[in-house]
């Protein structure tokens, strides 16, 4: 796929995209482009509507923001242009970039055109996309010169596009086998290195925590290590995602929901995805990533509830509820980040809580964090591109929750209240009391109802959230 700068629209064929923000209904003055004429009363540029026009063998496709708009509102317009009129939408089509249009807005709008190229048939046999042909050349016209622009609005596309791959297929495709494999590939592809533990190595390690949840499960856990480094970095950022390829909820097991919970490893994907999108936009910045993958399954050999387990930090743990498993292997993935790697900063994003859905439903993430200009700097990041977070509290209130009289801690309060902070709670005790560390329970958002599916799918939250606080530090 090309990029292509139109200089005018002389003996052209084909589809032209016209952003169009709304005017006054009953305007005597009819919108105008290229010729091609729609009176008010009929398209006026309303948010969410749109207007095709027939003429000179071009389809012009007048495309309505509103009055005001954003990155994300851009971004599901031009989204929904590419997903329900792809029929349309041939070997040329040309995007006009008007004035209002400033890079974010540029780039927002042919992020969303590739990202409604995506397809939850994954096992069908459907028609190609016309923008995922190899010879597909995408124009634009615009005074400035937007190459660069265009081409990260694809890379942020390409990177989300994978994310939502990887949580859609099914479990008995995406294993921890398949994330380990998907992370080696995509780091020779876009230049990060990856080492990978299998169950030997990380008991040799000790990752004790990671080990006790894939015991059940027939397929092997993979501890997942990625660094970035380019030369002259400017800081060291450690990311940790949750790996739960499926969910049964081990012995505690689910009654309710268990079909999804093939999403449980969005957090996993979602950190995938950031380390291609970083390594893709090239960013000065060392990035150090790690992904405990595995199932939490049941069987003869699974972990029971009332055991007491070790931790890579060294720590005990009560284990109260087997279905509390996340946070188990996040435990042992942030404990090893920051021994030995020592990042400045620590994000970890996980599927951990029903209580996050119960506070915010699917608005925003959870975010927790004693960092305040770390909570500021990440809100901002999400507010940009709509991936929105809002923080609540880890008071030493709620240290209580996970006291254990057996053990050092205990992984589930046992309690139907404050269920995401005592997670946050429990994780934080293994950060080595880190300055710069913060948790985002994406539970609510990563998986998720909308326009684009008759069912549950997921959104790709993370990926550019994360990219972007990095690109703003």
């Amino acid at each position: 796929m090309k990029i292509k700068q139109l200089q005018n629209l002389d003996d052209y064929t084909g589809t032209i995209l016209i952003p169009v923000f709304e005017t006054y209904e009953k305007s005597i003055i009819p919108i105008e482009f290229h010729l091609a004429s729609v009176t008010s009363n009929v398209f006026c540029g309303k948010k969410d509507t749109h207007y095709i026009y027939e003429k000179f063998d071009c389809t012009h496709l007048f495309i309505g923001l509103g009055k005001e708009t954003d990155y994300k509102s851009v971004k599901t317009i031009f989204r929904r242009i590419a997903a329900k009129q792809s029929d349309i939408l041939g070997k040329n089509v040309t995007l006009i970039i008007i004035e209002k249009f400033d890079s974010t807005l540029i780039e927002a709008a042919v992020s969303g055109l590739f990202l409604g190229t995506y397809n939850l048939g994954h096992y069908k046999k459907t028609e190609k996309h016309p923008f995922l042909h190899k010879d597909f050349v995408l124009q634009y016209i615009s005074k400035n010169d937007c190459k660069d622009t265009f081409e990260k609005g694809i890379k942020i596309a390409n990177a989300q596009l994978e994310t939502m791959a990887l949580v859609d297929l099914p479990p008995n495709k995406v294993n921890p086998k398949y994330l380990a494999n998907w992370a080696l590939e995509t780091g020779k592809k876009y230049g990060f290195e990856v080492t990978v533990f299998d169950r030997k190595k990380a008991t040799e390690v000790g990752l004790h925590s990671f080990l006790a949840v894939g015991k059940g499960s027939a397929n092997e856990p993979q501890f997942i290590i990625m660094e970035y480094q380019p030369t002259s970095a400017k800081k060291h950022i450690g990311l940790v995602g949750k790996g739960i390829t499926f969910d049964t909820g081990g012995l505690n097991i689910k009654t309710a929901g268990m079909v999804q919970m093939k999403c449980d490893m969005a957090g996993a994907a979602a950190v995938l995805g950031s380390m291609q999108l970083i390594a893709d936009l090239k960013l000065p910045y060392r990035v150090t990533a790690i992904v405990p993958a595995c199932e939490n399954s049941v069987d003869a050999h699974s972990f029971l509830p009332s055991d007491v387990i070790q931790s890579y930090a060294g720590h005990s743990i009560e284990i109260i509820d087997t279905d509390a498993e996340g946070r188990l292997i996040l435990a042992d993935g942030l404990s090893y980040l920051i021994k030995n790697y020592k990042p400045e900063t620590v994000i970890d994003l996980a599927t951990l809580t029903g209580s996050a859905v119960g506070t915010f439903g699917y608005e925003c993430a959870a975010l927790f964090t004693n960092n305040e200009d770390l909570s500021k700097k990440l809100q901002q990041s999400g507010d940009a591109i709509g991936e929105r977070l809002w923080q609540l509290p880890l008071w030493d209130a709620y240290k209580s929750d996970i006291e254990s009289e057996i053990a050092d801690v205990k992984n589930y309060s046992g309690k139907p209240v404050a269920g995401a902070i005592s997670a946050a709670k429990f994780l934080e005790f293994f950060t080595d009391e880190h300055q710069s560390w913060a948790h985002l329970d994406i539970a609510g958002v990563a998986f998720g109802d909308d326009e684009f599916a008759k069912t549950k799918h997921a959104t790709g939250y993370g990926v550019h959230l994360i990219t972007k606080f990095i690109e703003n530090l």
